[in-house]
């Protein structure tokens, strides 16, 4: 699978996108308009290791609803990233069995890398 997972309206994502300048025959989700699936987040965390590495605790809502302070577990995280795309970390690049998550510079870096070694 080769896919970029995105949103649309964040410059840091279409900075990103625009810096790795992806081949044609990568499929590419903006996750406000065609949100993440249940078996797309599986795939994800397949890859990932885990729901926590694919969740964005710099979203608005993390902070809203105060869930720093709750113990939240694997099944929470999957919960609300699946409710809101606000809560995946972005972009995420899959490129076959490799999986970069997030926007630090050493994350661009290293997809940059695995896309034109």
């Amino acid at each position: 699978m080769k896919k970029f997972y995105f949103l649309s309206t964040c410059d840091t994502c279409k900075r990103i996108l625009s810096e790795l300048d992806l081949p044609e025959d990568f499929a590419k989700q903006d996750i406000k308009t065609e949100p993440v699936t249940e078996s797309d987040l599986e795939a994800l965390r397949e890859l990932a290791g885990s729901y926590e590495a694919l969740f964005s605790k710099r979203a608005r809502l993390y902070k809203e609803r105060d869930l720093k302070n709750q113990a939240l577990s694997e099944a929470d995280y999957k919960d609300l990233i699946l409710e809101h795309y606000t809560f995946l970390k972005r972009p995420v690049t899959v490129i076959e069995d490799q999986i970069f998550i997030g926007n630090a510079a050493k994350t661009v870096a290293a997809t940059k890398e695995a896309l034109h070694p």
